[in-house]
């Protein structure tokens, strides 16, 4: 499967969050899954990379050309595709996807996330998410969709729209038995 990782390019971020993403892309390198992803080298993109690469898996950068700077992108991938702008990034994103990890991460993680699960909620797409919640990062963000359905601001269902864990082996084993497509 090609799986798409959102997360962080802030090097700056824990250690801990690195160590998860590497571990990440070893698993799902391990299993033969390609990692579809916005080819930054830092952060938690450069770690999950890196793991699929030290498991010698496929890894697909796509970026935008304005990205192309010294030590930006990640510079092993096994394709690097490059798009116009943010917008055509993030459509070829999800066009080349088979499901998505969304990891700990800013803005830019967060938008991604809430345009996948939409574009999910109004069957625009049928994909897999999983929420990586490395060191409970996702826990807030967790609390407040369960708030809003509690609330009514959401049906009850949409909460099934994703799932949750820290645990690479669990990510493995959701997406190996949830493989939907459009």
């Amino acid at each position: 499967m090609n799986i798409c990782i959102y997360g962080s390019a802030n090097e700056d971020i824990d250690i801990s969050f690195r160590t998860a993403g590497e571990a990440l892309g070893e698993a799902l390198a391990s299993h033969g899954h390609t990692l579809i992803f916005g080819g930054g080298a830092s952060g938690m993109m450069g770690a999950v990379a890196r793991g699929v690469r030290k498991k010698s898996g496929e890894v697909i950068g796509i970026s935008p050309e304005f990205f192309n700077v010294d030590g930006v992108l990640f510079e092993d991938c096994t394709k690097m595709i490059y798009t116009e702008d943010m917008r055509t990034r993030k459509q070829k994103l999800e066009d080349m996807a088979d499901a998505f990890i969304v990891t700990p991460g800013g803005i830019g993680t967060m938008d991604e996330f809430f345009e996948t699960i939409s574009l999910n909620q109004l069957k625009i797409i049928n994909k897999p998410i999983i929420i990586f919640n490395t060191n409970g990062f996702y826990d807030n963000l967790i609390s407040l969709l369960e708030n809003s359905a509690n609330m009514h601001f959401l049906a009850r269902e949409d909460l099934d729209l994703y799932y949750a864990t820290d645990n690479p082996k669990e990510i493995i084993k959701y997406l190996e038995n949830n493989k939907i497509g459009d």
